[in-house]
């Protein structure tokens, strides 16, 4: 009977390479989840520099009086919370801008996603022929730029030379041209008809590429059981889209409450008619109307703010859909 004595470096020779090749697995699972990190590193560095750094720079400017005087000096005055009291105390913030904000975005919000989804529904049911022509006119108000659209709107509200005058003063329902654009309440329905007809396109194709996957079966089963189009809508459609809708609706509202162009460029939303006022023209008014920079910067962050509360709520409320 013979015995077999292994040595040593025979029993050791099987655990040496897990044991060497336990770091090399830890070095490449590191280099493997930090290369997606170095493909996004140049992009990430092009944004800090052009939305962070301006960021960080508008804050830094709320917290100071600064003007002509410390642009021409360099100096610095830190005044601390000050630029931030005196928004907050201002009682145009929120007898004016703050309703003309928010009250704006919820009406914007609201038409858009309405018109958006009735064109979106209307293209559903046309023939691929026409369903191209309607998405490319469509196209054609999203493809507009805001400044080309906000003067062709002036334009037709013209109280001198506009369509809408002349069209009520032919038909006999005024009597002489009538100032749209001095009214705070006609002003900003003449921004919300410019602000939809440039931001429903969006809506509606979004909603197109939802209702082409909602199941034909169970619409055409509903309607045999005699349920009628609105009933279709909001019991099959609707559920199977919530996620799409709170996509659209949440960028919606965060577009609308930053609106800018739509009410600067119209007559008097410059700051000539400050019952107009919203947080954006606000923020501009002050800082390169009233040299007040310092005090604009604090309301622009003030309108960050808002956003970022409009963002979180988005995001939570799609993961809250992803877990269902």
């Amino acid at each position: 009977m013979t015995t077999t004595v292994k040595s040593p470096a025979a029993s050791g020779s099987t655990s040496s390479p897990a044991g060497a090749g336990g770091p090399r697995r830890r070095k490449r699972a590191a280099a493997a989840a930090s290369r997606p990190w170095l493909l996004l590193a140049p992009a990430l560095i092009v944004l800090a520099a052009l939305l962070l750094w301006p960021l960080i720079r508008v804050l830094m400017f709320s917290f100071q009086d600064y003007g002509l005087r410390q642009i021409v000096s360099g100096d610095t005055n830190f005044i601390g919370a000050g630029n931030y009291s005196e928004a907050l105390s201002d009682r145009q913030l929120w007898t004016v801008v703050l309703p003309n904000t928010v009250a704006f975005a919820v009406a914007a919000v609201f038409c858009t996603v309405v018109l958006g989804t009735l064109v979106a529904l209307l293209m559903s049911n046309l023939g691929k022929f026409w369903r191209t022509v309607v998405g490319s006119a469509i196209m054609v108000a999203w493809a507009m730029p805001a400044v080309t659209g906000t003067y062709v709107w002036v334009w037709i509200f013209d109280a001198d030379n506009g369509i809408v005058n002349q069209l009520l003063m032919g038909a006999g329902l005024m009597d002489e041209p009538f100032n749209w654009f001095t009214n705070r309440w006609t002003f900003y329905l003449i921004v919300l008809i410019n602000v939809v007809h440039h931001g429903f396109p969006f809506v509606a194709i979004t909603v197109l590429a939802g209702l082409l996957g909602v199941s034909k079966e169970m619409l055409e089963a509903a309607a045999m059981d005699g349920a009628g189009a609105f009933r279709r809508f909001f019991q099959i459609t609707f559920p199977s889209l919530r996620q799409v809708f709170t996509v659209v609706i949440i960028l919606s509202t965060i577009w609308d409450f930053k609106v800018f162009g739509q009410v600067y460029l119209m007559p008097g939303g410059s700051g000539t008619n400050r019952s107009v006022l919203n947080l954006g023209v606000w923020s501009y008014v002050e800082s390169f109307g009233q040299n007040r920079y310092g005090f604009g910067s604090a309301i622009a962050v003030l309108l960050t703010l808002v956003l970022l509360a409009v963002t979180i709520v988005y995001i939570r409320v799609l993961m809250k859909e992803e877990e269902l």
